[in-house]
């Protein structure tokens, strides 16, 4: 089992729960598990722009990306970059 932790935005839309404990071999596969995988993905099955996901720490876009293998006992943290003006 790996945890995947939301920020408190992703959170909300997810009825409250920060934290899911998902069965899954990559990044991605446990991303796509959330029940806000559609606030994650955009339409062509990327990151949306806004969105960085970090394994144990670092982010996987120095890794594999979504393709980054996981195992039991590793944290995904999403974390929902702000933007404006």
């Amino acid at each position: 089992m790996v945890s995947v932790v939301l920020p408190s935005l992703l959170a909300a839309q997810a009825g409250g729960r920060k934290q899911f404990d998902v069965d899954a071999a990559t990044v991605g596969l446990a991303l796509r598990a959330l029940p806000v995988a559609d606030l994650i993905f955009d339409g062509s099955a990327g990151l949306r722009p806004l969105v960085n996901v970090y394994l144990d720490g670092a982010d996987v876009r120095g890794m594999d990306g979504l393709a980054t293998p996981v195992s039991g006992g590793q944290t995904v943290r999403v974390v929902a970059a702000v933007a404006g003006g």
